[in-house]
C-alpha cells in the first residue's frame, strides 16, 4: 500500500513544502515548493495565507501523514517567534484535517536522509535528490528540506503506517 506523506520546513518568510509516496521501501518525489509571505504584510495577514495555502497543498495532494521539523532555538528569540507561529498554523491544518503528524528535530532529520546529524544543507539536497531519484538537487532548500521531513515521517512513522495499512 502506498503512503503519500507532507514534509514541511515551516517559516513565516518561507515554508518549505514537500509531498513523498512511499510503499515502505521505495519513496516517489510527488511535488515541493514553498510558500512565501511579504515581509510588508502583517504578521496575521502572512499567518493567514499561510494556513490557507497549507489546507490548499493539503486538499490537492491528500496526504495522510505530515512530518514537520521542529522549533531550533537560536540566542534571538525574536527570529523564533514567527517560525513558531508559522509552525502552529501548520500544526492546526494539519489537526484540522485529521493527519497524523511527526515533528523531528533538525539534528534528526539529518540523520534519517545523511546519516549524521551535522550534515550541510548540501548533503541534505543531495541525499534527497539521490533516495527519490530525482535528476536535479530539489530547490529551494527549504523545499529541500521539507521533503527529507517527509522521508523522516515515513522512516520514523513506519509504525503508523502499519496500523493505518491495517484499517
Amino acid at each position: 500500500m502506498t503512503h503519500r506523506v507532507l514534509g514541511i520546513d515551516p517559516g513565516l518568510a518561507r515554508t518549505g513544502w514537500g509531498i513523498v509516496d512511499s510503499n515502505g521501501t521505495r519513496h516517489k518525489h510527488v511535488d515541493h515548493g514553498a510558500i512565501l509571505t511579504g515581509s510588508k504584510e502583517l504578521p496575521e495577514r502572512r499567518l493567514l495565507s499561510l494556513y490557507r495555502e497549507i489546507i490548499s497543498i493539503i486538499e490537492a495532494y491528500q496526504p495522510s501523514g505530515m512530518g514537520i521539523e521542529t522549533l531550533f532555538f537560536t540566542k534571538n528569540i525574536s527570529s523564533a517567534m514567527p517560525v513558531a507561529q508559522a509552525r502552529g498554523v501548520v500544526l492546526l491544518a494539519a489537526a484540522e484535517k485529521g493527519m497524523a503528524v511527526g515533528e523531528y528535530s533538525p539534528v534528526t532529520i539529518k540523520q534519517s536522509v545523511v546519516g549524521t546529524g551535522d550534515a550541510a544543507k548540501g548533503q541534505v539536497q543531495e541525499m534527497v535528490r539521490l533516495l527519490l531519484g530525482l535528476s536535479e538537487l530539489p530547490e529551494p532548500d527549504h523545499a529541500a528540506d521539507a521533503l527529507a521531513a517527509a522521508i523522516t515521517f515515513i522512516h520514523h512513522g513506519s509504525l503508523w503506517l502499519t496500523v493505518s495499512a491495517a484499517r
